[in-house]
């Protein structure tokens, strides 16, 4: 143990151990064993991080700063994330196994969502009221909402991140971050890079730790003002419940279980690759994985023979190698929890036309590519968020049936639907009870773009402009501009 890196608390600009001396191993997919280990933030630390958060927002170095010059920072942030971005990515491919090629590039592009919101700064504006009473001056201002608690999962740790602080500080909040346990070390290589842009101590702490000790006094704390959570519903309920205690607004972005529905006159070739990218990228470890395939009968049997003949050279291996299509998953149970589902799809009928089995052996972490074929919905594989990689297909007549199945899940986070009818791509994308719908692609995020889903996939939207006013209060100011004095007090005016 005293050889592997380690990683403390950061908290109101130090670096500390936790108080009560717990700590944990994170431990590399790719090889099983322990290479990192953390410190984990105890009841006594939270509440220190929430303290120093709310004593930097009543600091004249953050509570005065201007607008533009937060927008500053952010760029300073931002450029900083660009330069590290190989580090960081390898930083997290060792920790969460995702593959070299996709930390690097996502990481790199986060750095244009801190660079979006760095430049939205100083473009929040109040407004002046054509009030209804004579001699009355009256605005509005948005004001920071205070202490955000901003907690992610492992998977897209920097993109995820980003969404929420990048927001928060452009609006002028404090932020406690809390990274997942299972592979946090992403997120306490970027607390220094929020030490090296210059915020001022407090405004940002990243925390570590079980949910016992760190995600519970968190999301109950009653110093915290916002909670923007990122994780499965059964976290978010506890989320939810713990809010009760301290009435934060509260955000959630959960799980899905994506439909792309792909009708006869779509381009097959792109409808292969979009599926491939929906289930297959991250090596399936996506909350928009796009795991239920609709396809039209008439190009159902072509469509299956060119996903077969474009994932024959996949490669599953060592995520750091350039050549590797598909890296280990980041946890044993998610192999597990694919395995079991995958044999009850079958026990109901489903067949497995490629993969469904561990690759490298019953201790390893990978997962063959995987495509189930069902001849109707009522397959286990359709239901279940496996977090792996694992596509199923299953056949429609009709665009109605279409629209029926793909709206037949607790989820609606992300959907797809590949066409070359233009009417039909507008017609179907509307009916579709999902937060997001990419038509003739899959898998494409921007800045600029609201992120968010419906029903079970949570509430809530991240990036965009709106996201930003999320973060902000309306404080409205009345002035009497008269110059007589105030008439009868037991009068309402």
């Amino acid at each position: 143990m005293p050889d592997l890196p380690h990683y403390s608390l950061f908290i109101a600009g130090h670096w500390r151990a936790g108080s009560q001396g717990q700590t944990l191993q994170s431990v590399n997919p790719a090889t099983g064993e322990a290479w990192a280990r953390f410190d984990c933030a105890s009841p006594e630390d939270v509440s220190d991080a929430v303290s120093a958060a709310q004593a930097a927002l009543d600091a004249p170095a953050w509570r005065d700063m201007s607008q533009t010059a937060r927008g500053k920072l952010l760029y300073r942030l931002a450029d900083l994330v660009a330069e590290k971005a190989e580090h960081l990515g390898r930083i997290e491919t060792t920790d969460s196994g995702k593959l070299a090629a996709e930390t690097r590039a996502q990481t790199g592009y986060v750095a244009d969502y801190y660079r979006y919101y760095a430049g939205l700064a100083d473009k929040i504006e109040g407004a002046v009221l054509p009030i209804d009473k004579p001699d009355m001056h009256v605005f509005t201002q948005r004001l920071p909402i205070g202490v955000v608690a901003a907690i992610v999962p492992w998977n897209a740790q920097m993109f995820l991140a980003a969404t929420k602080l990048a927001p928060a500080l452009a609006a002028g909040c404090a932020v406690v971050l809390k990274a997942s346990e299972i592979a946090p070390a992403p997120m306490l290589e970027f607390a220094r890079l929020i030490e090296q842009a210059g915020f001022p101590p407090g405004v940002v702490s990243v925390l570590t730790g079980d949910a016992e000790n760190c995600a519970i006094p968190l999301t109950r704390h009653p110093g915290v003002d916002r909670i923007a959570f990122t994780g499965g519903p059964d976290a978010a309920r506890h989320v939810v419940r713990n809010s009760a205690e301290n009435f934060a607004v509260t955000t959630l972005e959960l799980g899905g279980k994506s439909p792309i529905l792909v009708f006869e006159d779509a381009d097959l070739d792109a409808a292969a690759n979009g599926l491939i990218a929906g289930n297959f990228g991250a090596s399936g470890q996506s909350c928009v994985a796009g795991t239920r395939g609709l396809v039209q009968r008439p190009v159902y049997d072509a469509l299956v023979a060119a996903i077969t003949a474009k994932c024959r050279d996949l490669v599953v291996g060592d995520p750091h190698d350039p050549a590797t299509h598909l890296g280990p998953l980041c946890t044993m149970a998610q192999v597990e929890k694919i395995e079991t589902t995958l044999a009850k799809a079958v026990s109901q009928g489903a067949r497995i036309a490629f993969g469904g089995s561990r690759a490298g052996g019953d201790s390893a972490h990978y997962f063959q590519p995987t495509l189930v074929l069902a001849d109707g919905p009522g397959v286990e594989t359709l239901t279940v968020e496996m977090f792996g990689p694992v596509m199923t297909l299953i056949p429609f007549d009709t665009e109605e049936e279409a629209i029926q199945l793909a709206n037949d899940s607790d989820f609606g986070l992300g959907s797809g639907v590949f066409t070359q009818n233009v009417a039909r791509a507008h017609r179907v994308s509307r009916r579709i009870r999902s937060g997001i719908t990419w038509v003739n692609t899959y898998r494409a995020i921007s800045p600029m773009a609201p992120f968010g889903g419906f029903n079970q996939s949570g509430y809530g939207r991240e990036a965009g402009q709106e996201a930003i006013l999320d973060y902000t209060r309306t404080k409205t100011t009345w002035i009497d501009t008269s110059e007589d004095p105030m008439a009868n007090p037991f009068v309402m005016r």
